[in-house]
């Protein structure tokens, strides 16, 4: 099974890049190498970029094995939850994870017991030792070139969100995002300023962390 999933990838891979290597040549139409490429690897996702809110500081602070800890101890709280929710965990790089879905809702509810379950686990550990988590959603069409990279604006967009502009506990959505969630949900949107490239609006996901010291609103 895990060489099939190799080879796959490195097909992909070299497909791109031969088509690329076309692209680049000066001879071939670019709109026509542009359409064989997104037909080939184009596909919609909702893309999930997490953070942990502090790293930097707090590795200067605590020492970098302190905080090995706490990424160890995060992977094995939330993956979890990812599994549960349908997502497909595509890159876990130091504090951060880049998660696919195919559904929206099931995104967000991943989202929210993400939070949930670094609340629950944070309960009886000192400040030091607490797992605080900033996510992004994004949701549209992207390149998603086999199991190793995607590519597209809403990725860049929920990268920004999640790992640059969320604070602990927030989850900050694309406008693609709240467009494709249902109605009648236990949530709710309300805008940000800090509009990433890419993205025509954004927004802080409205939810609560019941029987808990933190409640998001």
């Amino acid at each position: 099974m895990g060489q099939k999933r190799t080879i796959a990838t490195s097909a992909s891979e070299e497909r791109l890049e031969k088509l690329l290597e076309e692209r680049m040549g000066g001879i071939a139409d670019k709109d026509i190498i542009d359409k064989r490429i997104w037909d080939l690897f184009g596909e919609t996702w909702c893309v999930m970029f997490t953070d942990l809110s502090g790293f930097s500081r707090g590795v200067a602070k605590f020492g970098i094995i302190h905080f090995l800890q706490t990424i160890y101890e995060s992977q094995r709280i939330l993956i979890p939850v990812v599994d549960k929710h349908d997502g497909i965990l595509l890159k876990d790089e130091g504090d951060s994870f880049l998660v696919l879905f195919r559904n929206t809702n099931k995104a967000i509810h991943c989202a929210i017991e993400m939070q949930k379950t670094v609340n629950k686990y944070n309960a009886d550990k000192p400040d030091e030792e607490d797992v605080l988590l900033c996510v992004g959603l994004g949701y549209g069409r992207i390149l998603k070139i086999g199991d190793t990279d995607v590519y597209g604006a809403e990725v860049n967009a929920a990268s920004k969100l999640g790992e640059d502009t969320a604070k602990a506990w927030e989850i900050l959505v694309t406008q693609a995002v709240k467009d494709n969630a249902e109605e009648n949900t236990d949530f709710d949107f309300t805008p940000i300023e800090d509009v990433p490239p890419g993205s025509d609006a954004a927004y802080k996901l409205v939810y609560s962390l019941e029987d808990s010291k933190w409640v998001v609103l």
